[in-house]
């Protein structure tokens, strides 16, 4: 038995993601819990809203948490980019990390069109 958000190859790369991004985190150099948390927090809202937004019957709501989740992927490429730029971590990690970010950005756009057209439909009703 499974969760239908689970069954969405978006949610199983933004698993992925959250055991790079956790994988960063743990290779940060003391002094950088701030970013280590912004980072682990981040990576987990995207699996959070995720989830939230695929048990949502709302078409508008499922909209919103997809929108939500799309830009918490934003804000870890943009951690990732800052450990990058200040050489915190292990480059070829932070490839990793980012690969999963865009591909997430990339499907969470296409589910928010998709279920944003839903929303005109239902009100053009």
């Amino acid at each position: 038995m499974y969760f239908e958000f689970e069954k969405l190859d978006v949610y199983q790369v933004t698993l992925d993601f959250v055991a790079v991004a956790d994988e960063v985190a743990e290779s940060l150099p003391k002094g950088r819990t701030y970013l280590r948390d912004q980072l682990r927090r981040g990576a987990n809202s995207v699996a959070a809203n995720l989830a939230e937004g695929v048990g949502e019957f709302s078409p508008a709501e499922k909209a919103r948490f997809y929108r939500m989740a799309r830009r918490s992927a934003v804000e870890c490429a943009s951690h990732l980019l800052v450990c990058r730029r200040l050489t915190l971590v292990d480059d070829a990690l932070i490839g990793k990390g980012l690969d999963h970010s865009l591909r997430i950005v990339a499907m969470q756009t296409s589910m928010i069109k998709s279920t944003s057209t839903k929303t005109l439909e239902t009100r053009q009703r």
